[in-house]
């Protein structure tokens, strides 16, 4: 996983932003809304039926769309190929 890693999420409102991906594991997906300064860390955890992760910021919900098992299987796909997984600092 490297720092231009990208997905797309979707607002309450359900708008669908593209967000910068800066960890991934199958317990937690760490995002980065907007650039430069102005940008805002988000932690995206799996819902209780595992169906999609969601977190919020700034009051905000925001929801991927992808499943824990999905994400689970993307990044054993990932470590079989020897791409590093970053950790949240």
């Amino acid at each position: 996983m490297n720092q231009s890693d990208r997905i797309k999420v979707k607002t309450e409102s359900g708008q669908v932003i593209e967000v910068t991906v800066t960890s991934k594991t199958a317990e937690a997906i760490w995002i980065l809304i907007g650039d430069g300064p102005h940008s805002s860390k988000c932690k995206l955890e799996p819902t209780r039926n595992g169906l999609a992760y969601a977190g919020s910021i700034m009051g905000r919900e925001l929801i991927y769309e992808q499943s824990s098992t999905a994400v689970r299987q993307e990044l054993a796909r990932s470590d079989q190929h020897g791409m590093p997984r970053r950790r949240p600092r």
